[in-house]
């Protein structure tokens, strides 16, 4: 039996009907077509499904969609501003950190979690953070990199994460 939730999604207010096993990846993609996230090893491991729930990481692959009634959902979808790119995304791109870009929403949000708590890491910081999200392409010098840009970005434009 379905569920009404409402929540809010990429700072717009948003109401859904939800099955009780439906995760919030897939309510992302099937009824919002947002398909930033992807499911990968369905197991909560590599990081290519995270969204941020109330301003916490979490796989979406794992998530009940029904859990988050109330709740504030960003996706890689939502970063852009009205001036273009996020900083993040603007770093990711300079810094050339993709190459097939199946990672690159995970590892764009994880990042933006990071620098919210640590808005200066170290590259060992960073490597320590972002763990969780695996890049099939090891991209990670560039990843690292594009993390340690955007943090540079982000003190320069003094941009609200």
């Amino acid at each position: 039996m379905k569920r009404q939730i409402q929540f809010t999604l990429n700072g717009k207010p948003v109401t859904a009907d939800v099955a009780p096993h439906e995760t919030l990846l897939d309510l992302l993609r099937d009824t919002f077509q947002l398909t930033g996230a992807k499911e990968t090893c369905g197991l909560g491991l590599c990081g290519v499904c995270t969204v941020l729930v109330s301003g916490k990481p979490v796989s979406g692959c794992l998530h009940f969609a029904s859990s988050i009634d109330g709740e504030e959902i960003v996706t890689i979808e939502g970063l852009e501003t009205e001036e273009g790119l996020h900083p993040i995304q603007e770093a990711f791109y300079e810094q050339k950190a993709f190459q097939c870009g199946y990672c690159t929403p995970g590892m764009i949000l994880m990042a933006k979690k990071l620098l919210e708590e640590n808005p200066n890491p170290t590259e060992d910081e960073i490597k320590d953070y972002m763990v969780g999200n695996i890049c099939r392409c090891a991209s990670y010098a560039q990843i690292f990199a594009a993390i340690q840009e955007a943090a540079s970005l982000l003190k320069q434009e003094k941009v609200k994460l």
